[in-house]
């Protein structure tokens, strides 16, 4: 008898039978019922499942989904801290204003970017030395930088803004150079972030023309700690002088010449690479650096190109020293409006850009690379007697550098050959040459001047000053403009007109020109 009741509470054990039970009689087999449904509920328990012995097996299994689920984001939690250490994870919280909640969930969030839907993300990076408390005017951004990411094809770009910029900056209601932007820690208005990099954005966006979604401000001492973490970083000087770079301005940290090298490759530490970042030449004796600043801008982009390309390396991703290293780098010392999951969203859009193919600009030439026809001026403030970068087109206007950024952005060939037009009306019918100024202007040239001619002329005449080095832009004026006389000679009458303008190509409108097109 005791054997055949052990033989049933092992059977019932393994798999309920509420038939079984209830046809036990009530009155004899009352205490071992009890004890067969009490060994049903230590089973459920141990298998996480509360409730009735009798429910759905389904509700059972999705009960099981739930906390195997929960179990394994137990797991996920555990290993960040086993990967990172609970220091560095909390570096990544103070850098992302996260907490171990939200590490978690960014792990599984594949919410876009501002700017994604748009195909382009734009981050506003700068670079300060408020590390440095006997640095004067630390807060002053010496580097700032627009990284803008084209998340529909993969590609990137780096875009320097002249520190030297003379705009007029709101929260100290005078005209400063761009750099002092970053001062204005009492900034806040709606729809920027806070502080000086938020009156900077704002700045960007408004006079510039550029969209800004996020930004990341870093002191000098965390670039030449970030640099040091991923293992140095190699640069390959190509500079206009036989004898490379030289600038004999002094290094307080280290006590040496600031920058001494040689063209070709070179492996710089931290240390060498911030010294490169800064310097700009200006120091007697100093050589390499004929454009000063805009040399200074293109060395600062060929570094950020080579530590995030080290930092993406499989020798970095793969090596918990080295991640450890970057995080401690960062530390205090970065500031951004991005969180973790903005973080992980975008090293997925940008796995497939090639960081070593990026191109970097700068608004060193003109929109159509025309040295002769700057985009920006050197400027002396009369009041003040600073020295300083000014649109040429005048203060206050940025066209031109609206333009660039289009240029820089758009998918349109002709666009972004940056194609400079004139167009002279040499017919007798009025307003011609606004008419198709228009017309042009809608197609992606810029036209820079609409003019009459100093004669009429009997035929249309397209002079091209450019040396066909702007293919579709010539492909296309052939196809508005069918049949018409192309030449680079200005030996002709009619072709001398061009010879007043600087544009890329001079349109002149003849008297064969059918007005109605």
């Amino acid at each position: 008898m005791n054997q055949n009741k052990y033989q049933r509470q092992s059977i019932v054990s393994r798999s309920y039978r509420p038939d079984l039970v209830n046809n036990f009689n009530t009155n004899r087999n009352a205490n071992l019922k009890n004890k067969i449904t009490n060994n049903f509920k230590k089973v459920t328990k141990k298998l996480h499942i509360k409730g009735n012995p009798n429910k759905d097996p389904k509700k059972i299994s999705k009960k099981r989904t739930i906390i195997y689920s929960l179990i394994s984001i137990l797991i996920i939690i555990i290993g960040v801290f086993g990967y990172f250490g609970i220091k560095d994870l909390n570096v990544v919280n103070r850098i992302f204003h996260g907490n171990i909640i939200s590490d978690v969930s960014a792990a599984f969030s594949n919410k876009p970017l501002k700017g994604e839907s748009s195909g382009r993300v734009n981050i506003l990076l700068a670079g300060d030395s408020s590390d440095d408390p006997n640095h004067q005017g630390s807060q002053l951004t010496d580097s700032i930088l627009i990284l803008s990411i084209n998340t529909k094809n993969h590609t990137a770009f780096l875009l320097s803004i002249p520190r030297d910029l003379w705009v007029y900056v709101p929260g100290l209601n005078s005209y400063q150079k761009i750099n002092a932007a970053n001062d204005v820690s009492s900034f806040n208005q709606s729809g920027y972030p806070k502080g000086g990099m938020g009156q900077l954005e704002q700045i960007v966006q408004t006079n510039l023309g550029i969209p800004i979604d996020y930004y990341g401000l870093m002191d000098y001492g965390a670039f030449k700690d970030a640099v040091n973490a991923v293992g140095g970083v190699t640069i390959d000087i190509q500079s206009p002088d036989p004898r490379g770079l030289y600038d004999p301005d002094t290094d307080y940290t280290t006590n040496t010449i600031l920058v001494n090298l040689t063209n070709g490759e070179h492996h710089l530490n931290g240390e060498q690479a911030l010294d490169l970042a800064r310097a700009r030449g200006d120091a007697t004796g100093s050589y390499g650096f004929p454009d000063s600043d805009f040399d200074r801008t293109e060395h600062q982009r060929q570094l950020f190109t080579g530590v995030a390309s080290k930092a993406k390396s499989l020798g970095v991703l793969a090596n918990p020293v080295k991640i450890s290293d970057l995080f401690n780098a960062l530390g205090n010392n970065f500031q951004t409006d991005m969180s973790l999951q903005n973080v992980l969203r975008l090293v997925q859009v940008t796995k497939g850009v090639n960081l070593s193919a990026m191109k970097s600009y700068s608004y060193s030439s003109s929109l159509d690379g025309n040295v002769t026809n700057p985009i920006l001026t050197t400027y002396t403030d009369p009041a003040s007697g600073e020295e300083a970068l000014a649109p040429s087109d005048g203060i206050g206007n940025y066209s031109q550098m609206f333009q660039y950024y289009t240029q820089l952005i758009s998918n349109n060939p002709v666009v972004k050959e940056g194609s400079s037009i004139v167009v002279l009306n040499a017919s007798d019918i009025t307003g011609l040459a606004s008419k198709q100024s228009t017309l042009l202007q809608q197609k992606g040239f810029n036209v820079i001047s609409t003019d009459d001619a100093s004669n009429v002329y009997p035929k249309t005449m397209i002079v091209d000053n450019c040396g066909s080095s702007k293919p579709n832009s010539l492909k296309l004026l052939q196809t508005l403009y069918p049949g018409i006389t192309v030449t680079s000679e200005t030996s002709s009458t009619e072709a001398g007109e061009a010879q007043n303008y600087s544009a890329n190509f001079v349109v002149i409108l003849g008297q064969n020109w059918d007005n109605s097109k």
